[in-house]
């Protein structure tokens, strides 16, 4: 899946018809924090608090015409279902959106108010993935997967922006899902001619993509159960493991509380909500001082959606 600047630049194009491009900030506390000079990405400011977004604009533009006008269906934690959802809505096509048992309130409030059929079934992500498919079989709907070329060319466009924004930056650390992010991260790179080194942060607890880029070939896991939802990610995608496997420097695992500790230091030091996944880059980057002192470095904060509830319980340490 080779992108192209043109290819990028045109996706950018799309993308900046619904959305303004989002700010890079360096902040004081965080650099101070961390021992480099800390760049962040906020694709937390996006108008579903998430990356997401710019994928399924990019989607449902190259499919607003054929096949997938009578209607969509995907699984989603809550990120990528608010990208369809909102996508879908401006071209007018219906879209079904399964979650797992569990999901988090506040997301799924989120997509229903998109107008999705929110569909509960089944223990995680890929419980739901399964069951999104056959009931896309059985009602005709088309099924957007996960990881789609036109999903990563659509959220490589915040890569882009952060690339051209920030000269020399020594490293990168981009979370992963389902892989999207990083492949566009990736691809921008490589389209601009750049060497910035790309590190990938999984949660020890829904380590799959970290096993298998050891490994070199895909590894499942049992589960996925992590707090940070837009992780947790149980089976690979074959297609985005290759591009991983090729291009990124090395994954990174952290732990449930260093995620936590991450949440807490965006908020203290930036003031900004980060969700579990938006915050595994801090973390990975705070586990990893000491390699990185003295270096310019990029985090990808992917987004803000967290129930109340919960970053309560974070930020007071239960």
């Amino acid at each position: 899946m080779q992108a192209t600047l043109g290819n990028l630049e045109d996706a950018a194009a799309q993308v900046y018809k619904v959305m303004a491009p989002t700010m890079q900030h360096c902040w004081p506390l965080l650099s101070e924090r961390c021992g480099c000079e800390v760049w962040v990405k906020h694709e937390n400011h996006t108008p579903i608090g998430a990356f997401k977004v710019r994928g399924g604009i990019v989607y449902m533009n190259g499919h607003a015409n054929g096949p997938d006008a009578a209607g969509v269906i995907s699984a989603t934690r809550g990120n990528h279902g608010q990208s369809i959802g909102m996508a879908a809505r401006a071209t007018g096509v219906a879209a079904t959106i399964v979650v797992p048992e569990g999901n988090s309130t506040e997301k799924n409030a989120a997509m229903k108010a998109l107008g999705v059929e929110l569909i509960i079934h089944g223990s995680d992500f890929d419980a739901a993935r399964d069951h999104a498919m056959a009931l896309g079989a059985e009602r005709g709907l088309t099924p957007i997967p996960a990881f789609h070329p036109l999903l990563v060319r659509g959220v490589a466009t915040y890569s882009l922006e952060f690339l051209r924004a920030v000269e020399g930056l020594d490293t990168v650390y981009v979370p992963i899902g389902q892989g999207s992010g990083i492949c566009g991260m990736i691809a921008a790179r490589d389209a601009l001619g750049l060497s910035v080194n790309i590190v990938g942060v999984v949660s020890e607890r829904a380590a799959a993509y970290a096993l298998s880029f050891e490994a070199g070939r895909s590894i499942s896991t049992n589960s996925a159960d992590t707090f940070a939802d837009g992780v947790a990610c149980r089976t690979p995608d074959a297609d985005a493991l290759d591009i991983i496997c090729k291009g990124a420097e090395r994954i990174v695992t952290v732990s449930e509380e260093e995620i936590r500790d991450a949440m807490r230091a965006y908020y203290t030091d930036t003031h900004n909500l980060a969700e579990g996944a938006g915050a595994v880059p801090l973390a990975a980057l705070m586990q990893e001082r000491s390699a990185m002192a003295g270096k310019r470095v990029g985090l990808v904060l992917s987004g803000g959606n967290i129930d109340m509830p919960v970053y309560r319980d974070i930020l007071s340490g239960v």
